[in-house]
C-alpha cells in the first residue's frame, strides 16, 4: 500500500481517528485511474465503538431543545453553502460526474438540510381538549435512538444528507456507513457537521464493506436504517435487519420509463429525454432508462439519436462535458457487455457508446458513450437489468393505455414520466399509472424535501420514504397521553371498574 496516500479516518464519539484495520481498499478516479486515498474496512470492535458512542450520546442529545438542534443545521446549510464549490471538485474526482452535477448533488443534499432546520414545525404531535370529563390526549414524538445509514456511490453528498441530518434533527444519534468507492466527499461534509456544533458521538461514521453493513444490521442497540443502493443488497438489508427487530427503509433498483405521446412539445422533450438518460453517465436510480414512443413519436428515433451523439464525453472537469465515467471498471465491462447482448438478444444498436474517442490518461478512464437501443421489448436483458450507464431502450407503443399498460407490466416502480400536451392524457397517465413518482413534462420528478421520496414497488421496502413529512414518522416514535388533573377539592365518585374514562 502506497504511503504517500492519504489515509480516510473514521468517526467515533467526535473525533477523526485512524482505523486499526489491516485491509485497505484505494480510491479511484474512475475518468484516469489514479489513486487518491486509501479508505479502511473497518473491524468489529470499530463498528461497536462507533455505535456505542452513539448510544452514550443520546442520553443527553434526546433531551437537547429542539431550537438547539435546529440552530446546528442552519449553520450546518450555511457552511455547506460556503464550501459547494470544493465538494463539487472532491465529489468530481472520486465519483466522475460533471462539476454542475456535483454542485447539483450537493445542492440537493442543502435542501435536506435546510429542511431539517425547520424541526421545530415537522416534530409537533397532536392535542385534544376534554376528550371525557376533565381528561386531555396528546401525543410526543419522540427519538428512537441510535440510528444507521447505508449509501451508494453515486450520489455521495445528496444521499448521506437525506439521512443524518434528519434523523440528527429528530433527537437520534447516528452511525453512517458511505460508499467505500468515493466516501471523500462525505466525510468533507462530516467535517463541516462537527463544525456546525453537532456534538461528540451524534453522528459517527465507519467504513466497509459487506461485514460492516451485517453487523449495523445485527447490532441490538441500532434501532433503524435507512439504505439506498442495489435491489440485490437491499433486499439482504431489509431482511436482515428486520429480522433483528429494526425499523428499515430501503431505496432500491429501477426502472424508469417516460412515455412520449406525439403531441408533446418536441424540441424540450427530447432534451429532457437524453438529459435524464445519459446525464450522470446513466448512474442515476431516476434516471430515465427506456423511452416509449407512442404512436406518430415513433419517429422521433433519429433526432434522440442526433441530440445523444452530439454530447461530449470526458473527465467531469472538463470545459464541456456532458458524460463523465461510469465508476469503476467492473462496471464499464457489465455496461459492455449488456450492450452486447442486446444485439445478440434482437434489439436495433442505433447508437454504440462503446470505445469513445478519447486522448491521453482517459484512455485508461471508465468511459462509455451515449448508446440507444430500439426494438427493445420485455424479456430482453437490457429491459429486465438495470444497466446503470449510458444506455437508452426505446420500446413503442401504438397508444396511451397500450403504454400505461407495459410499464404497470415491470415490477419496478421508483419514477416515471409523460411528456404530452394534454392535460386529459398527463391525468389519464397519473391515475392509472403504478409508479410511486410521476413526472408531467419533467423527466426526473425527484421532490422537494417538503413532500417525500416515493418510489415504490419493487424498488422500495418500507412504508415510509426519505426526508420529508414520512421521515419524520420514520424516525421518532409516537407516544400517546391521556391525562387528567384534579384541583384540591375535586371529589371523588368511588372506584370505577369499567373501562370507561366518564
Amino acid at each position: 500500500m502506497s504511503q504517500d496516500l492519504p489515509r480516510i479516518p473514521l468517526l467515533i464519539n467526535g473525533r477523526l481517528v485512524p482505523s486499526r484495520t489491516t485491509e485497505w481498499r484505494p480510491v479511484i478516479n474512475p475518468a484516469t485511474q489514479e489513486r487518491l486515498a486509501w479508505v479502511p474496512m473497518a473491524t468489529a470492535d470499530e463498528v461497536r465503538d462507533a455505535v456505542a458512542a452513539a448510544q452514550a450520546a443520546f442520553a443527553t442529545w434526546r433531551k437537547t431543545p429542539i431550537g438547539q438542534r435546529a440552530r446546528i443545521f442552519l449553520k450546518y446549510q450555511q457552511l455547506i453553502r460556503d464550501n459547494i464549490k470544493s465538494l463539487a471538485a472532491t465529489l468530481t474526482a472520486e465519483q466522475g460526474k460533471t462539476l454542475a452535477d456535483a454542485e447539483g448533488d450537493v445542492f440537493r443534499g442543502l435542501e435536506v438540510v435546510e429542511h431539517a432546520a425547520n424541526i421545530g414545525s415537522l416534530q409537533m404531535g397532536e392535542r385534544a381538549h376534554n376528550v371525557a370529563s376533565g381528561v386531555d390526549t396528546y401525543t410526543l414524538l419522540q427519538p428512537l435512538g441510535v440510528c444507521a445509514g447505508i449509501t451508494p456511490f453515486n450520489f455521495p453528498a445528496m444521499i448521506p444528507l437525506w439521512m443524518f441530518p434528519m434523523a440528527i434533527a429528530c433527537g437520534n444519534t447516528f452511525v453512517l456507513k458511505p460508499s467505500e468507492q468515493d466516501p471523500m466527499v462525505t466525510m468533507r461534509l462530516v467535517e463541516l457537521a462537527l463544525e456546525a456544533g453537532i456534538p461528540p458521538g451524534v453522528l459517527n461514521v465507519v467504513h466497509g464493506g459487506e461485514d460492516v453493513v451485517n453487523a449495523l444490521c445485527d447490532h441490538a442497540d441500532i434501532k433503524a436504517i435507512s439504505f439506498v443502493g442495489s435491489t440485490r443488497v437491499g433486499t439482504h438489508v431489509y431482511q436482515r435487519a428486520t429480522l433483528a427487530g429494526k425499523r428499515v427503509q430501503c431505496m432500491m433498483g429501477a426502472k424508469n420509463h417516460a412515455v412520449v405521446l406525439p403531441d408533446a412539445h418536441k424540441e424540450q422533450t427530447l432534451n429532457a429525454l437524453v438529459g435524464a438518460a445519459f446525464g450522470a453517465a446513466g448512474q442515476r436510480c431516476m434516471a430515465v432508462s427506456v423511452a416509449v414512443l407512442v404512436g406518430a413519436a415513433r419517429e422521433w428515433i433519429p433526432r434522440i439519436v442526433e441530440k445523444a451523439r452530439g454530447l461530449t464525453v470526458g473527465a467531469g472537469t472538463g470545459a464541456g462535458t456532458d458524460v463523465g465515467p461510469v465508476i469503476s471498471c467492473a462496471a464499464k465491462e457489465r455496461v459492455e457487455a449488456l450492450i452486447a447482448r442486446g444485439t445478440d438478444e434482437g434489439a436495433t444498436l442505433e447508437l454504440d457508446g462503446r470505445l469513445p474517442p478519447l486522448d491521453g490518461q482517459l484512455k485508461e478512464g471508465n468511459f462509455v458513450g451515449p448508446t440507444i437501443f430500439s426494438g427493445v421489448k420485455p424479456g430482453m436483458s437490457l429491459y429486465e437489468q438495470e444497466i446503470f450507464g449510458p444506455v437508452l431502450c426505446i420500446a413503442e407503443a401504438a397508444t396511451l393505455d397500450e403504454a400505461i399498460a407495459f410499464i404497470n407490466a415491470n415490477p419496478n416502480g421508483n419514477g416515471t414520466a409523460i411528456f404530452t400536451q394534454s392535460g386529459a392524457a398527463a391525468r389519464r397517465f397519473e391515475e392509472d399509472i403504478d409508479v410511486g413518482q410521476v413526472g408531467i413534462n419533467v423527466p426526473i420528478p425527484v421532490p422537494v424535501p417538503l413532500f417525500s421520496f416515493t418510489g415504490s414497488r419493487a424498488s422500495k421496502l418500507g412504508d415510509l420514504g426519505p426526508y420529508g413529512k414520512q421521515v419524520v414518522t420514520f424516525y421518532t416514535q409516537t407516544k400517546t397521553v391521556t391525562a387528567r388533573w384534579f384541583d384540591d377539592h375535586g371529589v371523588s365518585g368511588g372506584v370505577n371498574t369499567t373501562i370507561s374514562l366518564r
